[in-house]
Parts: C-alpha cells; sequence; structure tokens
C-alpha cells in the first residue's frame, strides 16, 4: 500500500505548555489533544500528519528543511514566540517550496502591541489566527486543498 502524503504540524516554544499555560488567552485543549483531532482529520482527508514541537528555533528551521525534503504536502507552522522575533524563521520558509500556513491560537493582532508584527506571515502562503484549536484544523482543510 503506497504511503499517504504528510503535512507536517511544527509548534514553537512553550505550546507544549497548552492546556495549563493561559487558558485564557490559549484555551483548555493541550497539544496531544490537538493532535488526536488532526491524525483523525488528516485519515478523512488521506493525508499523514507529523506533529512537532519544540523551544529552539534550529529545529524548527531543520523541520523546515526536511519537510521540503521528503515531499510533504504542506507545512502548518505555529511559530509561537518566534513569529515575532525570527528572521531565521523567515528566511527558512523563504528557501522551501512546501506551503506553509501560518497558524495562531490567539488573535495576535488584538494583543499587545510587540505581537503585530509576523515575520512569519510575511513567508507563508496564508495565516489562520484567533480560532483556537479550531484553527489548526482549519489549517489542515487549506492545506489539503493546496
Amino acid at each position: 500500500m503506497a504511503s499517504r502524503p504528510t503535512i507536517y504540524v511544527l509548534n514553537g516554544p512553550n505550546l507544549n505548555l497548552l492546556g495549563l499555560r493561559e487558558p485564557e488567552i490559549y484555551g483548555s485543549d493541550t497539544l496531544d489533544d490537538i493532535a488526536g483531532r488532526l491524525e483523525d482529520r488528516g485519515r478523512e482527508l488521506g493525508f499523514a500528519i507529523d506533529l512537532r514541537q519544540s523551544n529552539h528555533e534550529g529545529h524548527l528551521i531543520d523541520w523546515l528543511h526536511e519537510a521540503e525534503a521528503e515531499g510533504a504536502r504542506a507545512v502548518i507552522l505555529n511559530a509561537g514566540g518566534f513569529t515575532h522575533t525570527s528572521v531565521a524563521l523567515h528566511d527558512a520558509i523563504k528557501a522551501v517550496a512546501v506551503p506553509v500556513i501560518e497558524v495562531h491560537l490567539s488573535n495576535p493582532q488584538a494583543r499587545e502591541s510587540f505581537r503585530h508584527t509576523s515575520l512569519v506571515a510575511r513567508a507563508a502562503k496564508g495565516s489562520i489566527c484567533g480560532f483556537g484549536a479550531l484553527g489548526y484544523e482549519l489549517a489542515l482543510d487549506a492545506a489539503a486543498r493546496l
């Protein structure tokens, strides 16, 4: 049986604390909860999901390169705080042909002013923000249609 095409779901710093960290902003779903729903939806759409989290910028960059090398269908990226600061992550997204969809649980535009600039958005195919954990599923549906 042929393997299913893969969609990478990459998560940056502090997202390992979902469900515990500021639930009034980020919700009560854990990253494992989100992963389970994405794997279920991915199967329905005919895709494998490769979900990863790291608090280290270089890991996210390496995984973007890997997604490209492995022929991933798309990358869903919640870069966390690196969204607003990482020129290196921006450059890595620009360096790969695999489409990247930016996701944020909250709406950065409705928060502190330092969150209003997204270096990731400037390189990504598109962005989904403010829908909580549902944003990942919306991004998966978008990735499946690319």
